[in-house]
């Protein structure tokens, strides 16, 4: 008990001695979580985005016969062997006829004199809105050309592409923005507990000369970076939910219907801070054990 109240005081005097330098570090702390979450956050969101995609995301195979059940149950086959999708729809010529007289609404009468069996059948499959399936639906298209009695192939390559490249172009921002949160962190912890090291220099070689254990002098400077880790992981959180609330009020009902996006769930904001505590409270354990070996 005595050696957690000498601890805690230890790291409360440490802290209002050296309050410039941890307030600096403080703020980076801050700010880098704030980087790291914002992209992360967009990240997440656009990942979700093909969850809310409807006729965009799937493949129209054109055949140039109706097939009968047994040929429906052997494409159903090859194409679940390539990759599993959500559903697989077979659109015969005259199914296809009255989604086309529907979609010409007051202009059918141009229909009057063609047959209804103009149109060529077709297979809609839709795939599992994943990143993953994104990646793939190119090689997904290429091997639906080599099945027999196929015609041609039709989705939306151009958006699936720039979407996919939008995605992969996230990811690489996500990384940075986390090496760079793991670099400024670091450093910036390890300099403060160089600072407040120094400052504390006489007292802590008298700690040392009169019997006090290596755990006595490392644990409060530990307690002190898992405090900034802490404070700076919820003031970074807490102004990027003001910064989300902020861009909903600002453009709510001007994307309605085309995006929806969300915060975090409440075990996504524990681990980030959980994490950002993690890694002040290593950074500063390092730094204090690299100078006290010295």
């Amino acid at each position: 008990m005595n050696f957690l109240l000498a601890v805690f005081s230890q790291t409360g005097r440490s802290l209002v001695e050296t309050w410039r330098s941890q307030l600096l570090s403080l703020m980076t702390i801050t700010l880098s979580v704030l980087i790291f979450t914002f992209f992360y956050l967009v990240y997440n969101n656009a990942l979700h985005v093909g969850n809310r995609l409807d006729n965009d995301l799937r493949l129209i195979v054109y055949l140039d016969d109706q097939p009968d059940a047994a040929l429906q149950q052997e494409y159903r086959h090859k194409i679940e062997k390539f990759d599993k999708v959500e559903r697989i729809e077979f659109v015969s010529k005259l199914e296809a006829y009255d989604r086309f007289k529907g979609q010409l609404n007051d202009s059918q009468d141009v229909l009057k004199d063609i047959p209804k069996d103009f149109l060529p059948s077709s297979i809609e499959i839709y795939p599992r809105r994943t990143l993953e399936s994104l990646s793939r639906i190119k090689g997904f298209s290429e091997y639906l050309e080599t099945l027999p009695g196929v015609l041609k192939v039709q989705y939306g390559r151009e958006w699936v592409e720039r979407f996919y490249s939008f995605i992969q172009l996230l990811r690489v921002v996500v990384f940075l923005s986390g090496s760079l949160l793991i670099l400024t962190t670091t450093f910036m912890i390890g300099h403060s507990i160089r600072l407040t090291v120094f400052s504390r220099k006489k007292e802590l070689e008298l700690l040392r000369l009169v019997g006090a254990s290596n755990s006595y002098i490392r644990v409060p400077f530990f307690l002190e970076g898992a405090l900034l880790g802490l404070l700076g992981s919820i003031a970074g959180m807490a102004s990027l939910y003001l910064l989300f609330r902020w861009i909903q009020a600002a453009f709510a009902g001007k994307a309605e219907g085309m995006f929806s996006f969300s915060f975090f769930d409440a075990p996504t904001v524990c681990m980030i801070i959980v994490l950002s505590i993690l890694l002040c409270a290593g950074g500063s354990f390092v730094s204090i054990r690299k100078i006290l070996s010295v």
